[in-house]
């Protein structure tokens, strides 16, 4: 299982750092192809490392690449 949750963060990388603008993490799933459940560990699995940050605005909550490519 962690292997797939690596290969899930690799993915949701890719797709962050094609992204000009921050990305919903409720859209993930659908943009990386993954169910919401691994999509999500992958997700927390960047975080955990510090590549990612995030940005709440009201109920929305976006995620973006952590360094000069985030817009948060």
């Amino acid at each position: 299982m962690e292997e797939q949750i690596g290969q899930a963060a690799g993915k949701i990388w890719e797709v962050l750092s094609k992204k000009k603008s921050n990305v919903n993490i409720s859209d993930l799933p659908k943009l990386t192809g993954m169910k919401s459940q691994l999509a999500y560990q992958g997700l927390g699995w960047l975080a955990r490392e510090g590549k990612v940050c995030y940005q709440t605005k009201g109920q929305r909550t976006s995620v973006c690449l952590s360094g000069a490519e985030c817009v948060c």
